[in-house]
């Protein structure tokens, strides 16, 4: 284990490019992580020594200048690599972005070892809380837990007394199953059940699952922009802001397979490839440019005292829907043209087609849900119940 410290870094430029660096190694270990079923460790390391698991944190926890926009360009970078490396990076930044609107004293309390905590969670409500002294008692079962064998926490979902709540756990007090994650794509993302028998729950360590924003309980401590925010407002991007970067990486495998190569049949003199190269090289930077767009100026916006209205905020959840939409076309319209050899396990371009695919079958990223919510506010409509 190396005792490095973490460099400063400056500027999102700057975290784009250590991110970059990375590519290489990422690729070499992409199929060790599907192996292991989770992202291997000297991984972790490697992005901790980069720095770059640091820069969602709260200022007064080791993050940097720049706010959580960043980690979003670099989760955009790593998924060129390797799709699960992405996705666990960018889960755990947004956690410890999240940790800085509970109260005070779980702040403290779970960045108690470094900058550099580490956890896994589950969002849906599934835990049961027994109202004690002090806090609860809860039992419960969570599936998808991102990043679990990494994590030291772990961010569940209860139903609490007035609605779903948010719990911050330290691992003594949940278990990771190790044998839960056997799955067509982002295998290595060690998204694991993980179960919590009779633990105590502090009071301090809850808040409401629509209580991240502007008036949570200790967002005023940071000076971030992001913090005026809504939480769930933001959160998406998280997801599928990695499935760019997979389908990025399937254009460089093809484009890498393709040039120089000549000849009949597939090759880059046929017309076929190149007009798909296109489309799909179109729909991913046209991809990259929303998430880039709309999480800064979504973040200026309400650095500048604005609130953002009904149909703003369910226009860029509908531009999130269409960012793993655009994603997903790019992705299968290179690997249906990309031959018998990328069938093979040891090729890239499956792997990150079976990534691509596996992500955007996040709740959070359903297109239909999400473009009916547009429309009924578009018309007019009163927005539908959570379904």
């Amino acid at each position: 284990m190396t005792t490095t410290e973490p460099r400063t870094i400056g500027s999102t430029a700057e975290a784009v490019e250590l991110a970059r660096a990375l590519l290489p190694v990422l690729r070499e270990r992409a199929t060790r992580a599907e192996e292991l079923r989770q992202v291997p460790p000297e991984t972790v390391q490697d992005l901790k020594d980069a720095g770059l698991l640091r820069i969602p944190n709260p200022p007064r926890f080791g993050g940097y200048e720049m706010d959580i926009d960043t980690m979003f360009q670099v989760g955009m970078e790593l998924g060129r690599a390797c799709g699960s490396t992405a996705w666990c990076s960018n889960v755990w930044g947004i956690h410890n972005w999240m940790v800085g609107h509970w109260p005070e004293q779980a702040q403290d309390e779970y960045f108690a070892t470094g900058p550099d905590t580490l956890s896994s969670s589950s969002f849906g409500p599934m835990g049961k809380l027994t109202p004690v002294d002090g806090g609860y008692r809860m039992t419960g079962r969570w599936e998808f837990s991102s990043g679990s064998n990494a994590g030291t926490w772990a961010l569940l979902g209860a139903m609490g007394e007035r609605g779903p709540v948010f719990t911050l756990v330290p691992r003594p007090d949940y278990e990771v199953l190790e044998d839960t994650w056997h799955v067509s794509g982002l295998k290595g993302t060690g998204s694991k059940d993980v179960v919590v028998e009779d633990a105590f729950v502090p009071y301090h360590r809850t808040i409401a699952m629509m209580g991240m924003g502007p008036m949570s309980p200790a967002s005023g401590l940071h000076g971030r922009d992001s913090y005026k925010l809504f939480g769930m407002s933001i959160l998406p991007f998280t997801l599928c802001s990695p499935l760019v970067g997979m389908a990025q990486g399937i254009i460089d495998a093809f484009t890498e397979r393709y040039t120089g190569k000549m000849g009949p049949g597939r090759s880059a003199e046929s017309v076929a490839l190149q007009l798909r190269l296109a489309e799909s090289s179109a729909e991913v930077d046209t991809a990259r440019l929303i998430v880039t767009h709309h999480t800064r100026e979504m973040i200026e916006r309400v650095g500048r005292g604005q609130t953002l209205s009904e149909l703003d905020r369910v226009t860029y959840a509908r531009d999130i829907g269409f960012v793993a939409k655009l994603s997903v076309r790019a992705a299968n319209r290179l690997f249906e043209a990309a031959g018998g050899h990328s069938l093979f396990e040891s090729d890239p371009i499956q792997r990150l087609w079976r990534d691509t695919h596996a992500g955007a079958h996040q709740m959070a990223l359903y297109w239909d849900n999400l473009a009916e919510g547009y429309g009924r506010a578009a018309f007019g409509l009163p927005p539908v119940a959570f379904r």
